[in-house]
């Protein structure tokens, strides 16, 4: 066999071996489609899905692709927070949107000391200290809670398909006046008056319940003034609603 015929079948063969590199470049290809379409879809942003779209370049060799994976992922500026697969994907849940929206209230607001939120198993845990919506003994919102509520209910307007449970909770002192007969009667009717104004803002009653619990669950021992008052305070706790 001469040299020719020998060069032609070491192509042929180094052309087998190498076959399984198609396969996989098709495979990365895919994924990487599949990956920005959930993003897309996700965002709801067709402008974004449309760019990202026609930047892909499917040439092995090619040295600069248009737009990488890691142009589209927004990176937080706290790098000392807890990152998710959700934040590094882009593909954040209507609950992380949720959460979002009510910590840029507590940053716009400057209420950290006061309002804390979190995300639970699916839910959203918000907890406004006693004192930013009610005084001392008393069931009637603070002038200075309705701006904090009105906003609260600006957010969750956009969210209809949570549920919105607001509790009540004191701490352990002793009250009994003519209006209120033990700390659970002041806990329910401050749990109540939040519902109604929810309602007065145009919430759909039926998302929402109020619950009094009185000093039965404390987030902290009730032995200082500092502690008491981390537990005087009215709870949203917000969740999907289930069909």
């Amino acid at each position: 066999m001469d040299q020719s015929k020998l060069e032609i079948l070491d192509i042929l063969e180094d052309e087998e071996q190498a076959i399984w590199i198609v396969t996989y470049a098709d495979l990365m290809t895919l994924l990487l489609v599949f990956f920005i379409l959930m993003y897309a879809i996700s965002s709801l942003n067709l402008l974004k899905f449309k760019t990202v779209l026609a930047s892909i370049q499917v040439s092995l060799g090619e040295e600069k692709p248009g737009i990488g994976l890691l142009e589209i992922v927004k990176v937080p500026e706290q790098l000392d927070q807890k990152i998710s697969l959700a934040d590094l994907s882009g593909l954040r849940t209507r609950e992380h949107e949720l959460l979002g929206d009510i910590d840029d209230l507590i940053q716009e607001k400057k209420l950290g000391k006061y309002i804390i939120a979190q995300i639970s198993e699916g839910k959203i845990y918000i907890q406004i200290r006693g004192k930013v919506l009610f005084n001392s003994g008393a069931a009637q919102l603070n002038d200075d809670a309705k701006p904090i509520l009105d906003k609260i209910i600006s957010i969750i307007q956009d969210y209809v398909e949570f549920d919105v449970n607001i509790k009540g909770h004191t701490d352990n002192t002793p009250i009994s006046t003519a209006q209120f007969a033990s700390n659970w009667e002041l806990s329910a009717i401050r749990a109540t008056t939040v519902l109604k104004y929810f309602i007065d803002g145009e919430v759909n009653p039926m998302r929402l319940t109020a619950t009094g619990y009185g000093d039965f669950l404390p987030l902290v021992a009730n032995n200082s003034a500092e502690n008491r008052a981390i537990n005087r305070r009215v709870e949203f706790v917000l969740e999907r609603e289930t069909k």
